[in-house]
């Protein structure tokens, strides 16, 4: 029975994904599958499904048809690629196509195959990713532990099965490791030189237990840039050996690829592990504060006691965002975006405050530009928060930023034809607050931060109309209004809409209403015939 169970728990996992029930069937049923030392654990209809039912199984190998309803083979590959990247991926196509193929091989699949498939052909394919998969980890016990790591990490508390009994040890501690500058340098590999890039990454984390029997470590991917690791004491370390650890690990992680380590506190009972694991991920935030390669409980308490980042002003930050688009300036834009980061820098700003202050900004900066008749605003821009585990610097994070500014920018300008279609709306809507003043067209075009006479060309060329002529139609309808439905004295009318002499304001009424404002007041009241 126990060799059954072991037998069992070391055959490699794999599911079939087709939209045809009948090949999921035959495929599952064609093969033996055990013959290979693989178990088929489940079947998906899409690549959505197969998602649902990978976030409940551990899975080795996915075995896909390229084409589906729904999520195809390609997305799902892309999926995987990025959520579980130690899974293998075969894709079976009917298109015997080279761009295919090379789509398929730039996301990640380890095998292609065309259909119709030969049985022989999809055995040796198998068999081969089951012997890499072998050499490349001890499955004795690894594959049990490594679920229970990812689990633990990803849901946290929540997640309450009991750790395997082959963790059992004195002493406990949870590394959590980034690769720095991670957008920047490695965000254009391709798959296949990502997956040599973790392997070196993971392989320099395990040389700090090299030459330490009393060390077990095991390490799994809980993000692209993110390798969480637990390491076993089976006897209790001393500080100082511990210190040793660290140096040893930051020597081993000065050679390329540059990486840096939260560590966190030392634990003897595994059920504090999800705890641990958060722990050490959130000291990962104050790399970009100090670029220290190791960061641990006395780094958070040095910043403590000096972070005290001070809350965003959303609304000035959007009006110079809004005002920049508008205006199509790609200085101002740039400006706006330096701003925002001069500020984040100086408040001391984790990347993830940064991340999250960010989306309160685009919210409300989409809701401005809506308003102003922007469409398309749901699409393209924002329409996933911007990962902070990859844009990991502040120069990152700034540039992706100003990638989505620009975005909005090359929205407005087609959606607007060009920029005076929105430098024509801004004045519109300053001349509407400020007509109650004395109110010059200097004035709106230094506001626009642009010329006078550029601002008078453009406007008239929109409006058909030069601003003085718009301004005084504007106020001879409110002053109508004020009229027919106050009984303000004419000269206090005269006021209220922006003009100090009473006299000319009559005559600016009689010229556009020919009549003067008491005529017209009447008539409003029904006491005099227009005629």
């Amino acid at each position: 029975m126990d060799n059954q169970v072991e037998e069992k728990r070391q055959l490699i996992k794999l599911i079939i994904v087709d939209d045809e029930p009948v090949i999921c069937q035959g495929l599952r049923y064609t093969i033996d599958w055990k013959e290979l030392g693989v178990e088929v654990i489940g079947e998906a209809y899409d690549g959505e499904e197969a998602l649902r039912l990978m976030e409940r199984e551990q899975v080795d190998i996915v075995l896909t048809d390229i084409r589906m309803d729904g999520m195809d083979g390609l997305e799902l590959s892309r999926q995987l690629a990025r959520r579980y990247p130690d899974v293998r991926i075969i894709i079976i196509s009917g298109y015997e196509d080279f761009y295919y193929a090379r789509q398929a091989m730039r996301i990640g699949v380890h095998d292609y195959l065309l259909k119709p498939v030969e049985i022989d052909e999809l055995s040796k394919a198998v068999t081969r990713m089951v012997e890499e998969m072998r050499n490349r980890s001890q499955l004795d016990g690894m594959q049990e532990i490594k679920l229970w790591l990812t689990n633990v990490a990803r849901n946290g508390i929540a997640y309450s099965k009991e750790a395997p009994s082959s963790l059992q040890g004195s002493q406990y501690r949870i590394v959590a490791s980034q690769l720095d500058r991670y957008q920047e340098r490695y965000g254009e590999l391709a798959q296949e030189q990502l997956d040599e890039l973790r392997e070196q990454w993971s392989g320099n984390i395990l040389q700090m237990t090299d030459g330490r029997p009393e060390l077990r470590s095991f390490s799994i991917f809980d993000h692209e840039n993110l390798l969480v690791t637990l390491i076993v004491a089976d006897h209790k370390l001393q500080a100082m050996e511990w210190e040793a650890i660290w140096d040893q690990m930051s020597r081993a992680c000065k050679q390329p690829p540059a990486v840096y380590f939260g560590v966190s506190q030392l634990y003897e009972d595994l059920n504090e592990t999800a705890l641990r694991c958060a722990e050490a991920a959130n000291l990962l935030n104050y790399y970009a504060l100090e670029q220290a390669t190791v960061l641990d409980s006395r780094t958070e308490l040095v910043w403590s006691e000096r972070r005290r980042p001070a809350a965003l002003d959303l609304a000035q930050s959007v009006q110079l965002l809004s005002t920049a688009l508008f205006k199509q300036s790609q200085n101002e834009m740039k400006e706006a975006v330096a701003s925002l980061f001069a500020f984040f820098r100086e408040q001391l700003y984790f990347l993830r405050e940064i991340e999250s202050a960010y989306e309160e900004l685009l919210t409300l900066l989409r809701q401005r530009l809506r308003k102003s008749g922007i469409t398309g605003l749901d699409s393209g821009v924002g329409g996933s928060a911007i990962d902070t585990n990859l844009f990991n610097t502040y120069e990152s994070l700034e540039q992706a930023i100003l990638r989505d500014m620009q975005k909005l920018f090359e929205m407005i300008e087609q959606s607007g034809g060009d920029r005076s279609y929105w430098i024509v709306e801004k004045s519109k809507r300053y001349i509407d607050e400020h007509y109650t003043q004395e109110l010059k067209a200097s004035e709106v075009a230094a506001w626009l931060k642009i010329t006078p006479s550029y601002f008078s060309y453009i406007f008239k060329q929109s409006t058909g109309k030069g601003f003085t002529e718009y301004l005084n139609e504007l106020r001879m309808e409110r002053a109508k209004r004020l009229l027919a439905t106050t009984h303000d004295k004419v000269f206090e009318i005269a006021a209220q809409v922006g003009y100090k002499e009473y006299k000319y304001f009559v005559s600016v009424f009689k010229t556009y209403m020919g009549m003067t404002p008491k005529k017209y007041r009447s008539m409003q009241a029904g006491n005099m015939d227009p005629g």
